[in-house]
């Protein structure tokens, strides 16, 4: 049966860059008192961009959780006072060099529900035109340009395990009626 838990204190472990680390104490419904670790996040986009002969552009990175590379759509952080609009316009442009004539919000997900706050939107981007790149200092990946059919298979299949991407194609799959 669904409750809400009240929550009785809250310590923060752990202030990064990109995020923060809390233990909290709660009261649940039937008086019970636990610990919730949480961490809190900005937030952030990735953006789904399809060009006229609808290929799609990933990005390759090294992923150090995982300790590889993987293929995901280009994204990143929400700053500071920054709408989702805004950083997925931005992002698109540094880590692509790619603008958009046309953006559409594809909705958002919660990628990790038990103990993050992060929630991420998602973007369909058509009608490109290309410029130079403009990568974040450190920031190191490879565009890969993809006829959108591969680019779902991938997401099928396993190979792209990133949910943003996974869930961003299947919408756009969706969307376009293919």
């Amino acid at each position: 049966m669904y409750s809400e838990e009240k929550t009785l204190s809250s310590e923060q472990l752990f202030d990064g860059r990109v995020v923060k680390l809390f233990k909290d104490e709660v009261e649940l419904d039937n008086g019970h008192r636990t610990i919730r670790e949480l961490i809190k996040h900005p937030g952030g986009v990735c953006v789904l961009a399809l060009d006229d002969e609808e290929n799609v552009y990933l990005v390759k990175q090294f992923r150090y959780p995982f300790k590889k590379a993987l293929y995901e759509l280009p994204a990143g952080k929400l700053e500071e006072g920054e709408s989702h609009l805004e950083c997925g316009i931005r992002e698109l442009k540094e880590e692509t060099g790619a603008t958009a004539q046309s953006i559409e919000y594809l909705g958002c997900i919660y990628p990790t529900v038990a103990y993050d706050t992060e929630i991420i939107h998602m973007y369909l981007a058509r009608g490109l035109s290309f410029g130079e790149q403009s990568l974040d200092e450190g920031e190191f990946l490879d565009v890969i340009k993809l006829p959108f059919e591969r680019a779902f298979e991938m997401a099928m299949s396993g190979e792209l395990p990133d949910a943003k991407t996974q869930t961003a194609i299947l919408k756009t799959k969706l969307l376009l009626g293919k």
